[in-house]
């Protein structure tokens, strides 16, 4: 079933279009991420979805009804925001039981419903015994986890997400996705979240929805964008890359004249952008199967270390294990094991952007 339905969404401020026809479905009970660097229109698509933003054109449906039909109080909308939006003067209790009191009397819950409702919230959210406790009191990663809870007490047909550990640091934002993945799986509410961090979207999401410039790119599971990049605009942005400028012809792709893969299914003759990511390369001792390089430096990278390699004027980092050491001027070989080809875009009247294609085996 779907839950939220965008239909040809299209939202202009100035002269700037932020979401440019943008079409999407989000399932009943799926985690759905809006990945896209700053400006892509994700935090707006989102807006859009929650009410706080009215569309120049297109339509948002939430199940089978007209958002646009229904005021944002009764959308049925929990929403969190990167920082926190807590109110101050109020214990951790009375924040999360704030939007059940806020209704109209006929609707709101009794005083005992409440009470019960916020229990089980704290529960949830694993801060039993913190209702008297004002935000002031909490950590980030706590004040975090009462926002969510606030906007979870209303029963919401959809939560909306926006950057919600972007305020956070490092160890904190990595607890706290583990947490959230954890308390989608026993909720399941259907969920949107925004965030620019493609590690998050990966590690979260159902459907990762990579968007930029006011456009879907690409929409799939994590493995299909990560994996499988639609266009090179994904590739890039998806981790950690390599790209220079390459010719294809005859199932062979060329580097300044040089055979460095082999294409693994038909692709246009011509000009386009190679992809290759650091583990997806093999340096070796020169005179072994692969492309001459020239070592231009390395460093640190968490559990291994990045090299990089001079292509005869194309430079690419590889991942080595921490205990190598290469020195600076020394001759490598260097083997693509996977790698995408994008051909050149057509002529003006085809803006689409090129379709990928994996090729491999590569250098010889």
């Amino acid at each position: 079933m779907t839950a939220v339905a965008v239909r040809d969404a299209v939202k202009i401020f100035g002269t700037q279009k932020a979401l440019d026809g943008i079409s999407l479905d989000v399932h009943s009970g799926e985690l759905v991420a809006l990945l896209g660097p700053s400006g892509s229109g994700k935090t707006t698509l989102l807006r859009a979805v929650a009410g706080l933003e009215n569309l120049d054109s297109g339509t948002v449906r939430l199940g089978d009804v007209d958002a646009s039909t229904v005021p944002v109080r009764h959308r049925g909308i929990g929403f969190v925001f990167q920082h926190y939006a807590l109110f101050r003067h109020m214990t951790v209790a009375d924040n999360i039981a704030y939007g059940l009191r806020s209704r109209p009397r006929a609707t709101r819950p009794g005083e005992a419903d409440i009470r019960r409702r916020i229990d089980e919230l704290l529960g949830l959210i694993q801060l039993e015994g913190y209702g008297a406790r004002y935000p002031a009191q909490l950590s980030g990663g706590q004040r975090q986890r009462v926002a969510l809870a606030r906007a979870l007490a209303i029963e919401p047909r959809v939560l909306l997400l926006d950057e919600p550990f972007g305020a956070l640091d490092a160890l904190v934002r990595k607890e706290l996705r583990a947490w959230l993945r954890h308390l989608h799986e026993q909720t399941g509410h259907t969920t949107l979240f925004v965030t620019h961090d493609q590690e998050e979207a990966l590690e979260l999401a159902d459907r990762v929805v990579v968007m930029s410039k006011g456009r879907i790119e690409q929409v799939g599971t994590p493995d299909d964008v990560y994996d499988r990049p639609a266009t090179p605009d994904v590739f890039g942005f998806m981790g950690e890359s390599s790209r220079f400028e390459v010719e294809a012809g005859q199932g062979e792709i060329r580097l300044a004249g040089t055979l460095v893969a082999r294409t693994l299914e038909p692709v246009p003759d011509g000009g386009g952008i190679l992809f290759v990511r650091p583990h997806d390369i093999t340096v070796s001792m020169p005179g072994t199967p692969g492309v001459e390089g020239t070592v231009l430096g390395f460093r640190r990278h968490g559990a291994t270390r990045l090299l990089e390699v001079d292509l005869g004027g194309a430079r690419v980092e590889a991942t080595i294990p921490p205990t190598v050491k290469v020195p600076n001027g020394a001759k490598v070989s260097v083997r693509l094991d996977r790698a995408r080809f994008y051909p050149a875009a057509g002529g003006a009247a085809d803006c689409r952007p090129p379709r990928g294609h994996e090729v491999g085996e590569y250098a010889i």
